[in-house]
Order: C-alpha cells, then sequence, then structure tokens
C-alpha cells in the first residue's frame, strides 16, 4: 500500500520509496517534481509565482519559483540524495483566463514555468520531461518508487511522464 502525501499550494514535501506526492489544481502554477532515482528520494513543490523579489509578503519560500527550489533541493540532500543524481519533471503554467492585453507580464503561467527552467538550469538538475502551458488545468501524482509523474487534466487523457 502506498502512502499518499498532498502537496498543497504555495506547499512542498519530500517523499521516498513507497511514496506518492500529490498535488491538486495547477493552473498558472507549476508543479516541480526533483527526484534522486537511485535513492528514491522526491521533493514536489506547487509553486504560485516566479519571484519572491516582485512580491512584498515573501515570508512563504514554497511560493515562489526562485526560494522553493532550493529549499527543496537542500532537504533532498539532507535526506540523503545526492546532487549528481537528481532529475527533474514539471508540469502547469497554464493561462487560465483569456487576456485581452499583449502585455506578457500578465501571463503568469508562461513567467512561472520560465523561472522554474531558469533555477532548474542555474542549478545544474536536468528537466527530464514536461507538461506545461495549455489553458487547462493540471492535477500531479509522483510515484518515488518508479520516478513516474501522473498528469490528469478534465477533457484529456490521463498522461504519465
Amino acid at each position: 500500500m502506498k502512502n499518499s502525501i498532498k502537496v498543497g499550494m504555495a506547499d512542498y514535501k519530500l517523499g521516498k520509496d513507497g511514496d506518492i506526492l500529490v498535488t491538486l489544481g495547477l493552473g498558472s502554477c507549476v508543479g516541480i517534481v526533483i527526484y534522486d532515482k537511485f535513492k528514491k528520494i522526491a521533493g514536489m513543490a506547487h509553486i504560485m509565482l516566479p519571484s519572491s523579489k516582485e512580491i512584498r509578503n515573501n515570508l512563504n519560500k514554497a511560493k515562489f519559483a526562485d526560494t522553493a527550489i532550493e529549499y527543496m533541493l537542500n532537504d533532498i540532500i539532507n535526506a540523503g540524495g545526492s546532487k549528481s543524481s537528481l532529475i527533474a519533471k514539471i508540469a502547469g503554467g497554464a493561462q487560465m483566463f483569456k487576456i485581452a492585453s499583449a502585455n506578457e507580464s500578465l501571463n503568469i503561467g508562461k513567467r512561472n514555468v520560465m523561472a522554474v527552467k531558469q533555477v532548474l538550469s542555474e542549478l545544474r538538475i536536468p528537466i527530464i520531461a514536461e507538461d506545461v502551458l495549455g489553458n487547462y488545468g493540471r492535477t500531479i501524482e509522483f510515484d518515488c518508487s518508479t520516478g513516474d509523474l501522473t498528469i490528469k487534466a478534465i477533457g484529456k487523457e490521463k498522461k504519465v511522464i
């Protein structure tokens, strides 16, 4: 029997072999999984915004791409993971509402995806699979035993990456 661990919005959790990390309702938010495939230790974050530097109320480090990924990475390494064995999978970053303006800064989903990719690149953690952008929400489940990320979206086929 697998242990299901819920990751809330602006939250991150760690899991190990036998755990399933789950986050619901990724619209413009991005779900990030960082995984040590040998030790079977994973972290999942549900980030809401790209940068803590743009917001005054930035105490919740799990809310932002620039801070959540680093905190999660440190916790994975402290739990026994090896930085050289880490890979990442990401999902979400949709544009849920039509915006009349051509101003890209209003497309928070795209900005979130770009920020996540930049931080992972800077940390030299390769993204091996992604399901991002579009105009629909997602729920994701990561199986720490297999490394499978299952993506569910209303009106879409279930996808495993």
